[in-house]
């Protein structure tokens, strides 16, 4: 109990002087582009842990059982999704000086189209992130503050408002250097957690290698093709989820649009692809080894494999010594997506819908507007996770995919839309679109396994995607005739 909280309190400790540190002037500026001025370097490490944060800690070591190392073909997927949005997004959005990437949609659609992308990203990234805020908070509460007696909420209350207080002044500023920091502490409390594994089954390098080729759960591709984890449906899969889980979301790239040029920002994010791979082998092989370890010592496994590692922590099973680490790295996990899903997801509304770097606003209005949001943002977080929490859920990682096939499909529909063709679209159309298609995306996956015995996996991303592509083509119009509307 004492190493939990001398845990949290260090590490809480040291997020605040990091964000201190950065002596933001607090304006908009700062808390929207950081003065467009980030190394690119800190901003591609950062990057890793905003992106895998705690659902990777936890829940990809928990999938092995069901899945055995098959992951690693999405991730392989991920990286070509990467080298797409290097060349063919951030080009896009550095040429039109985007704060907010769904400034976009406005130029080439219309201001209803902008208003549309917008609000998929904020159900997007609010749902996603708060799911991964949960998955985190649950272990941190069972591990320090529920033995205290206190209610799950006090752990989540606590959470949102050192998130809220750390990012209320400097914003992206502020996350950049703060996601190093937690990208750090995940990394080494995963290595110190398969270092106590490896010394609890007296295990050598060598020795963790041949365990993991050895076992069945280790096992990396899949050539068959009726199945879900096949080789090339999981590479196209990642590869899509990608384009759209990072280039079309406000969150990672504004990270990117941080870096003072196009070239810093396409080194950042060919490094941060690259090391993607080799991260999510780090925590595949974890999940390989607690499970071998766990059948070695007799120990049941949990029904949900995101519980397996907080377990064998929680019960002394891997040591006393791992419990330390452990925390620090539940911790970033739990800070790392959310500060920054709350930082974006601040920008986009302050942006794309109130505007207020239009005219008619003055900075002072515009900073007071933007505190009020921020502090919504924090509300509207525990009301997600409650959501969550009086529901239940089963693996998080694959119930965040699977929820981005929903509401991602609509902004990967429209910007296929604007980038491959020059129609013309009716803007006021474009709404109907953008809802109905997950509609019928949810109707054909439902139907799909009792009229073909076809079960849609991550690709209901690209089938919703082409279904909204495909309504954009009824209600599109002649091609634009003057060069200055093709972007």
């Amino acid at each position: 109990m004492g190493a939990v909280f001398l845990a949290l309190s260090i590490y809480i400790s040291l997020l605040f002087l990091f964000a201190w540190m950065a002596k933001s002037k607090g304006d908009n500026n700062a808390f929207f582009r950081a003065g467009r001025r980030s190394p690119w370097l800190l901003v591609a490490f950062g990057m890793v842990g905003a992106s895998i944060s705690g659902v990777s800690l936890v829940s990809v070591p928990g999938w092995v059982s069901q899945n055995a190392m098959t992951y690693v073909q999405m991730c392989m997927g991920f990286f070509a999704g990467y080298l797409v949005i290097a060349f063919v997004l951030l080009p896009l959005y550095y040429r039109l000086q985007l704060t907010s990437i769904y400034g976009y949609l406005a130029q080439r659609f219309g201001r209803r189209s902008h208003v549309t992308g917008a609000c998929f990203f904020l159900l997007s990234k609010l749902t996603g992130a708060a799911a991964r805020l949960y998955l985190a908070c649950i272990v941190l509460h069972e591990m320090a503050i529920g033995p205290l007696g206190l209610p799950f909420w006090f752990t989540v209350l606590a959470v949102l408002a050192a998130i809220y207080l750390y990012t209320r002044r400097g914003g992206i500023e502020n996350i950049v250097r703060t996601d190093a920091l937690q990208t750090f502490c995940m990394l080494a409390a995963t290595i110190c957690v398969i270092w106590a594994v490896a010394d609890r089954m007296n295990l050598s390098l060598s020795s963790i290698v041949s365990t993991i080729s050895e076992s069945p759960m280790g096992q990396m591709f899949c050539w068959d093709a009726t199945s879900t984890q096949f080789f090339f449906r999981q590479f196209i899969n990642g590869a899509f989820i990608t384009i759209v889980m990072s280039g079309l979301d406000q969150d990672m790239m504004q990270k990117n649009l941080t870096c003072s040029s196009l070239r810093d920002a396409q080194k950042d994010m060919c490094l941060y692809g690259a090391c993607f791979l080799p991260v999510n082998l780090l925590f595949l092989s974890l999940g390989v080894l607690l499970y071998t370890f766990a059948a070695q010592e007799g120990i049941a496994i949990p029904a949900e494999g995101d519980r397996l590692l907080p377990m064998l922590v929680g019960s002394g099973a891997l040591g006393t010594l791992v419990v330390f680490p452990f925390t620090i790295g539940i911790a970033a996990a739990a800070l790392s997506s959310a500060d920054s899903a709350m930082t974006s997801l601040t920008t986009s509304i302050c942006v794309d819908l109130l505007q207020v770097e239009h005219e008619g606003f003055d900075p002072e209005q515009a900073l007071r507007i933007r505190h009020r949001v921020h502090a919504s943002v924090a509300i509207a977080f525990a009301l997600c996770i409650a959501v969550f929490h009086l529901a239940g859920s089963g693996t998080i990682i694959d119930t965040i995919y699977r929820m981005a096939g929903y509401t991602y499909g609509p902004l990967l529909g429209l910007f296929c839309f604007g980038l491959f063709t020059h129609r013309a679209v009716n803007d006021k159309a474009v709404p109907y679109i953008a809802v109905l298609s997950p509609i019928i995306c949810a109707l054909l996956d439902y139907l799909s396994p009792l009229l073909w015995g076809y079960h849609f996996s991550y690709e209901l991303l690209m089938l919703n995607a082409a279904l909204t592509f495909i309504g954009l083509i009824l209600i599109s119009h002649n091609p634009y005739k003057s060069n200055n509307h093709t972007l």
